[in-house]
């Protein structure tokens, strides 16, 4: 066991834990953080997406000995309230289906939505999404939906990333 000190949704939260466990179980089983889903457990199906530093990755396979002092974001860090521009657009577009991959989903898409913007691209093509949204499964199908909210997200997110969460009003 060993001692770890991570920065999660911006709070400090101790963990005694393997080093070898991986960040999707300390987040579920050790924190109380159900909103990571575990999918396949080889990074492929993209349902344990979390940020860390502000890019996606899969927390399936990321032990938390990797972590160090890097902050980790996760669903229920990107909006309090579901009020982030992306989960709108989730809402709008009618995007969920059984739900199960979508907090992966919009985790990888709030990444593409603030690399675009921070390149001053703040509207993806096709490609751009395709791209960042390619790890990502969903068993229902729902990849135009997907596509559509990322785009109609994009104005709104460039509109409210200066501010604390990622668009989140405080």
């Amino acid at each position: 066991m060993a001692k770890y000190n991570l920065k999660i949704n911006g709070k400090i939260r101790p963990v005694d834990l393997d080093p070898s466990t991986p960040i999707l179980w300390v987040l579920r089983d050790h924190l109380n953080m159900p909103g990571t889903k575990f999918g396949c457990g080889m990074a492929q199906c993209g349902a344990c997406t979390i940020h860390l530093n502000g890019q996606a990755v899969r927390s399936c396979v990321l032990p938390v000995s990797a972590i160090g002092k890097q902050e980790i974001t996760t669903i229920e860090g990107i909006s309090a309230n579901g009020d982030h521009p992306v989960q709108k657009a989730w809402l709008e577009h009618d995007v969920a289906q059984c739900g199960y991959c979508q907090s992966g989903q919009i985790m990888s898409a709030v990444a593409l939505l603030k690399t675009m913007a921070a390149a001053n691209r703040p509207n993806p093509s096709d490609a751009d999404i395709d791209a960042a949204m390619s790890g990502n499964i969903c068993r229902c199908g729902t990849y135009l939906r997907i596509k559509e909210a990322i785009k109609s997200a994009a104005g709104p997110l460039t509109e409210t990333s200066d501010r604390p969460n990622g668009g989140t009003k405080k």
